[in-house]
């Protein structure tokens, strides 16, 4: 079994950054050794790699993401969900989460049936953790980009087949106040699927009802969700502060600097703290790319956007239609914030995922035993090497 020691590097520990080394066999963490190495002589039959005082973190997981490199996971094939994968690795991305967009059932199966092919291929990128379904179960006020079209109330008849059909759908993002929505959302629970709120105009009472039967985790937190709104007159607080005030939600953040504001991150962290915050990218097929126009969705049937200001926008410019981000982008953007230790900077974007995914027991941190998913940065964040499993996929000479 092949043997890595990749030391004199910064270690990125759950709670701390320490100097030292870490021992991979095949594809597990074996040692964690803190403090300089004086001699390597120990180590028999086994590579070692000078990492010269950069950072060593875990792999970063991204539960929400819908393309890059000029392929979207609405585009179908096998070869989408490939390059995808290897696109977002040279960004430090060692696990990821494929999201799908509001569209037609057989879109839908389509691009599951892509994933069912791929997802135990080995992949010189990414791993893939199952599959999102973003929508289409989803407020037609809080759309957003998705598409208006196939906007509906939950189908028992639809989400019941897709879920005995595929078990590659392990979260599932709708709007709690539809008609038909608790139903679905109990649904998801008694299959063990992560239920997720999103593109809603609900108020807290429908929230409440929604976390009492299994809801705990909100996507893309402030993008196309109510806040305070007046009916008849009564002001009713909305997703946004059931977000603040239900402790036990995770909360999604698009960490690009564009859809949400250095204020309004500063009062995420203040209010949520840093256990309960998962960064993503969202991004679309033009992450990664210097377009200036592109495709949300599928190639034959998305929606036209332009990208500009580093991100992605509706042709009108009414909406955002995605991220054009990476990992080390949002890593970069909280660092800006200025007074948020790198370690739960870094934590937002492992060991959170990890947990939220449930995948926590073998990834999202550096400790024995965890599979080897670990990137190597500068202090710019600037990623030198990605490693996926033990298994070098990206490294800059």
């Amino acid at each position: 079994m092949k043997k890595t020691l990749y030391y004199n590097a910064r270690i990125i520990l759950q709670d701390s950054i320490v100097w030292g080394a870490v021992l991979v066999e095949g594809k597990r963490i074996k040692r964690i050794i803190e403090g300089k190495i004086v001699g390597l002589d120990e180590f028999q039959d086994t590579d070692f790699l000078d990492l010269k005082g950069n950072y060593l973190s875990p792999g970063f997981i991204d539960i929400h993401i819908h393309g890059g490199g000029g392929y979207d996971f609405m585009d179908g094939t096998e070869e989408a969900f490939r390059e995808i994968a290897v696109v977002h690795a040279q960004y430090g991305t060692t696990a990821l989460v494929p999201t799908t967009l509001t569209t037609t059932k057989e879109q839908l199966e389509e691009t599951l049936n892509s994933y069912t092919k791929v997802k135990e291929q080995i992949i010189n990128g990414a791993q893939f953790l199952g599959m999102h379904l973003e929508g289409p179960y989803f407020a037609l006020s809080q759309r957003g980009a998705q598409d208006p079209r196939y906007i509906r109330n939950p189908d028992p008849d639809e989400y019941r087949y897709l879920i005995e059909n595929y078990s590659s759908i392990v979260r599932w993002s709708a709007a709690p106040e539809l008609e038909g929505a608790l139903e679905f959302g109990k649904y998801l629970s008694q299959k063990g699927i992560i239920a997720a709120i999103a593109h809603t105009d609900a108020i807290y009472e429908d929230v409440v009802a929604a976390h009492n039967i299994g809801f705990n985790l909100m996507t893309h937190f402030y993008s196309a969700m109510s806040s305070v709104s007046r009916r008849n007159a009564f002001r009713y607080a909305g997703v946004v502060e059931a977000g603040y005030l239900i402790d036990d939600f995770d909360l999604e953040l698009i960490a690009d600097g564009i859809h949400l504001p250095d204020p309004l991150l500063r009062l995420i962290y203040k209010v949520k703290g840093p256990d309960k915050m998962v960064l993503i990218t969202d991004a679309m097929r033009a992450a990664g790319t210097n377009v200036n126009e592109s495709v949300l969705g599928s190639l034959e049937d998305g929606l036209e956007v332009l990208v500009e200001d580093g991100v992605a926008k509706l042709k009108d410019r009414s909406a955002f239609a995605g991220s054009v981000a990476t990992a080390d982008r949002l890593i970069r953007t909280m660092l800006k914030l200025g007074d948020i230790p790198l370690e739960e900077i870094i934590r937002m974007i492992t060991f959170n995922p990890a947990r939220v995914m449930k995948v926590a027991d073998r990834k999202g941190s550096i400790a024995l035993e965890k599979d080897a998913d670990l990137v190597v940065f500068d202090d710019d964040v600037r990623v030198l090497m990605t490693v996926v499993n033990g298994r070098i996929v990206y490294r800059i000479d």
